[in-house]
């Protein structure tokens, strides 16, 4: 048996939501990160874990600062130290700016680190683990500009673009297939998003931009596992063969809000004959929780005649969880009981909560579309966003995705 723990999507460097914390200089968020990630290192070192599949996005940024190199480094060396060989997947965010140029994991390839691997490009590697040999065809984040030229793209429709970039794709992988040894377990690692995935947070940010890989391009029995990053929303994608995102380690933003964060621990059998899998059997696994920070939402209907008591009793509710959290207070009051709300009491009733993220007020008005008695300056920033949002009649599921957003450009945007 061959333990194999999966992870990915680290993103060392977010420092949304956080404070500067005096003793290490940096975010109390990176901190968070960190913790996950010394979490995971302290399992592998005590659960007899073979190999560690990093799938992709080490960093925030594709120019980490030395701080944040030092801090991933020091973790993969006590793996590697400890006889763990760590699989590094290059990641969209961990890919250069400009052609030529290195992608922020590729120092440990460099310095030919022991026990580490790094893969940057679609090949298979045989990794050598302390109970044997694994092979591992590797899919980094792929452009279209990487598998498309733009003599091949000239002249032809986005639908033949797309066709062709496919094809070249299923062809790449089908060659790694082909080469592999039926007597040595095999699994893919790959970044990227496939068809029929369950979007996290990311939203499909690169919309237009990634390629969405189908399902039969990677779904092939002569892996034993597919370990698959990229995106944030831990999902089992497939049972045969045994196909997860074990998503991120910590909560981006609100939309990760009710997403369970951790990784993934699969337990390879033994291929016992030369031609597949270990008879038939699937790998057997498990999903292991991070500490991950909590988000946290408040929502309270505060159209009453003492709309202030309404709020801090919504808030006094979730008295146990405000400590750890970074919450979020949405108010929802009329607008001739606006005036009522004491904005400090309800600031003091938040003062235990690890950051509050935003205090918003949806008012409600008898004719949305105007402003009624109030000008466009005596409105928040945000209050005026929402105006601008419900004069559009963007429907509701889309307003409050869009708010979101809004609120943390509008809060950046202050500081």
């Amino acid at each position: 048996m061959i333990r194999i723990l999966h992870t990915g999507d680290l993103h060392l460097g977010m420092e949304s939501y956080g404070r500067m914390d005096p003793a290490t200089g940096l975010s109390t968020r990176v901190g968070d990160f960190l913790s996950s990630f010394d979490e995971l290192v302290d399992y592998a070192l005590a659960s007899s874990v073979d190999l560690v599949l990093f799938c992709g996005d080490a960093y925030k940024t594709r120019d980490p600062s030395p701080t944040f190199q030092r801090e991933f480094a020091r973790r993969i060396a006590r793996l590697a130290g400890d006889g763990i060989a760590v699989f590094l997947l290059v990641g969209n965010h961990d890919l250069p700016n400009a052609l030529g140029r290195a992608t922020s994991v590729e120092i440990f390839q460099t310095l030919d680190v022991k026990n580490v691997y790094v893969a940057n490009r679609v090949e298979t590697q045989v990794v050598w683990t302390r109970h044997g040999p694994v092979q591992v065809v590797s899919l980094p984040w792929v452009s279209r500009s990487f598998l498309l030229s733009r003599e091949e793209a000239r002249g032809k429709s986005l639908e033949e673009v797309n066709g062709l970039i496919l094809e070249k794709m299923q062809n790449v992988v089908a060659a790694r297939i082909a080469e592999l040894d039926p007597s040595v377990p095999a699994v893919l690692a790959a970044h990227a998003a496939v068809f029929g995935v369950q979007y996290g947070s990311e939203r499909r940010a690169l919309l237009g931009q990634e390629v969405i890989i189908p399902r039969g391009t990677i779904l092939n029995p002569a892996f034993d596992y597919v370990a698959l990053g990229h995106i944030h929303k831990h999902q089992v994608i497939s049972n045969m063969p045994l196909a997860i995102y074990a998503g991120s380690l910590q909560r981006i933003d609100f939309g990760e809000e009710d997403e369970p964060k951790g990784y993934v621990v699969v337990d390879l059998p033994e291929r016992k004959e030369a031609g597949g899998s270990a008879d038939g059997q699937v790998p057997e696994f498990c999903f292991r929780p991070s500490l991950a920070r909590e988000f946290l939402t408040i929502q309270v209907d505060a159209d009453t005649d003492d709309p202030t008591s309404a709020v801090l009793q919504a808030i006094a509710a979730q008295e146990a969880r405000l400590k750890d959290a970074v919450v979020r207070l949405q108010i929802k009051v009329s607008a001739r009981r606006e005036g009522l709300i004491q904005d400090a009491a309800i600031q003091k009733a938040l003062k235990d909560a690890y950051y509050v993220a935003a205090v918003s007020k949806e008012v409600q008005r008898e004719h949305r579309a105007r402003l009624g008695s109030r000008s466009i300056d005596e409105m928040t920033p945000v209050e005026a966003l929402r105006l601008y949002f419900l004069t559009r009649k963007t429907p509701p599921d889309r307003l409050e995705e869009l708010m979101e957003y809004g609120e943390r450009l509008i809060r950046e945007a202050t500081l």
